[in-house]
């Protein structure tokens, strides 16, 4: 069985962040069973371990119970999906803090989709801009597809676009587990570099 973990660093409840983890990872698990494979999703809330980073952070490294097993969860994973709400331009704190308690081998070669809410579309450079630069440091495997999601792409005449997005990034995922895309490690890519990529330079 494969196993997906999604990470999902909403604050609120109900959380559009959660909502578009879990939607990406289901995506992923159906895209998988309907070839034949067996599929299990974990959501870790990160909210919920906020004082818990918080302590590991401020403590020299000392892990909770509940933040040791989210970090075994993410780890073991065969297939991830980390998503923020964005703050200031970038990701949250909190998702932050997350991946700087994290061991830098931890997420190394993992299959891994980007993702992010916002108010405003106008925040939508945040997946290359900000997560894509973290988790190629990690070494993960980023997915082709990033996924981002605007209130306005909720419900409204925007949300067949997400989800065809959110159906194409789960999909990139589940071949990436299954094999069909060579998993390696990103490339540290420089911000300069991914500014000249986004330039068409």
């Amino acid at each position: 069985m494969y196993k997906f973990t999604a990470i999902s660093a909403g604050l609120s409840t109900p959380s559009s962040t959660r909502q578009v983890a879990e939607n990406i990872a289901q995506a992923a698990s159906e895209h998988l069973e309907n070839t034949g494979h067996e599929a299990s999703i974990t959501i870790i809330e990160l909210r919920d371990l906020a004082s818990d980073l918080a302590h590991a952070m401020t403590s020299g490294g000392l892990l909770s119970d509940a933040l040791r097993e989210a970090i075994d969860q993410v780890t073991h994973a065969d297939g991830l999906v980390v998503v923020t709400p964005v703050f200031k331009a970038s990701y949250s704190g909190l998702f932050k803090m997350f991946f700087d308690v994290l061991d830098t081998q931890a997420i190394v070669g993992i299959p891994t989709v980007l993702a992010a809410t916002a108010g405003s579309p106008r925040h939508s450079l945040v997946l290359d801009y900000s997560l894509r630069p973290l988790l190629s440091y990690m070494r993960a495997t980023i997915m082709p597809t990033g996924v981002f999601a605007a209130t306005e792409d909720f419900g409204g005449a925007e949300s067949g676009a997400l989800t065809k997005r959110i159906a194409k990034a789960g999909g990139e995922l589940a071949e990436a587990i299954a094999g069909a895309i060579p998993t390696t490690p990103a490339k540290e890519e420089s911000f300069l570099g991914l500014l000249q990529q986004h330039n068409g330079a």
